[in-house]
């Protein structure tokens, strides 16, 4: 027990400054209450698909720089191949722009692998690709997105047994965040994919004299990454009914957020949750910040101040770690 409470002593740290951010949310603001829950955790779906993207890919030893141009191109994707379309087009649609991520990624990792060139130098050029290509997809925000695909998003789940005032702080959209990180992290997590992922991310050299197909994992890691960032390119055209073909400020918040999770810029060390926890505490620090009628301005230099200061202090850590 001493053993695992100091192994997630820092996503238990986390945790207690997100629940103390919550209190001095409610100080600053007392009628804040489930329904501005609701917006946040609206506002953080997207955000914490592309950190679930970064934190499997930085963890095999990698980083992706193309994920927020991955999340516009399959949003403006999705949004314009259901504009004007049925609701049960939408079904094909979902699963298409699933496996449109995932490839995506997976010629990401292909790349890495077969030119040897470092990642960060590889998905560069592709966030300039796939910027390119949602410009062609969707010129100018539009689209559309279908109603139950949006209703995925807002409002509460009611629960048999329950009243409304404890429903009502359970939205839709954290059910939905928590249930599409689990399908696919639990099992990759627990299979000997997430092991070699893992392994190769702890020392390439180790892990390939253990046996370790190092070229297949780190594709495989790269394709789990544009499939997190296809569902935060769909919840993105779900939770404004339309696409977005330029990317928003995702890939420094996702980067920031993995390492305020507690995952390693070196690879090998990390999982989900302590990121997951991050992300919120980011957003949440955003949401005060306006609250307490800060100039937009300054919240951003604020905001932007935390991510690069979390960043630095990541490499830090890393270098550190790597010469002792």
């Amino acid at each position: 027990m001493k053993h695992h409470f100091r192994r997630q002593g820092w996503v238990a740290g986390l945790f207690a400054l997100l629940v103390a951010l919550f209190i001095l949310t409610k100080f600053i603001q007392p009628n804040y209450g489930a329904g501005d829950l609701g917006s946040l955790v609206r506002a953080v779906l997207p955000y914490a698909f592309a950190v679930a993207a970064q934190t499997v890919v930085v963890i095999a030893g990698g980083i992706d720089l193309s994920v927020a141009a991955m999340m516009a191109l399959t949003s403006v994707t999705a949004a314009s191949m259901m504009a004007g379309a049925s609701e049960e087009y939408a079904l094909l649609v979902v699963p298409f722009v699933l496996a449109m991520g995932f490839a995506l990624g997976a010629v990401n990792g292909i790349l890495i692998v077969v030119s040897r060139v470092p990642d960060i130098v590889v998905t560069l050029a592709t966030l300039f690709m796939l910027q390119g290509a949602a410009l062609l997809v969707l010129g100018a925000p539009g689209g559309g997105a279908a109603e139950w695909l949006k209703s995925l998003v807002v409002g509460t789940i009611p629960l048999p047994g329950l009243p409304d005032s404890v429903t009502a702080w359970i939205p839709k959209s954290l059910v939905l965040l928590v249930v599409l990180l689990c399908i696919v992290w639990i099992p990759l997590n627990r299979s000997k994919l997430g092991l070699s992922i893992y392994a190769i991310g702890s020392s390439e050299l180790a892990a390939f004299r253990s046996g370790v197909p190092v070229a297949r994992t780190k594709i495989l890691a790269y394709a789990f990454a544009g499939l997190f960032a296809a569902m935060g390119g769909l919840s993105l055209t779900m939770s404004t009914g339309i696409g977005a073909p330029i990317p928003g400020p995702y890939l420094l918040a996702s980067v920031a957020a993995v390492v305020l999770g507690g995952v390693a810029l070196g690879g090998g060390k990390g999982s989900l949750l302590g990121p997951i926890i991050a992300v919120f505490v980011l957003r949440l620090v955003r949401t005060d910040l306006t609250l307490l009628a800060i100039d937009p301005n300054v919240t951003a230099i604020v905001e932007g101040s935390i991510m690069v200061a979390v960043v630095m202090f990541g490499a830090f850590i890393t270098m550190r770690s790597r010469s002792s």
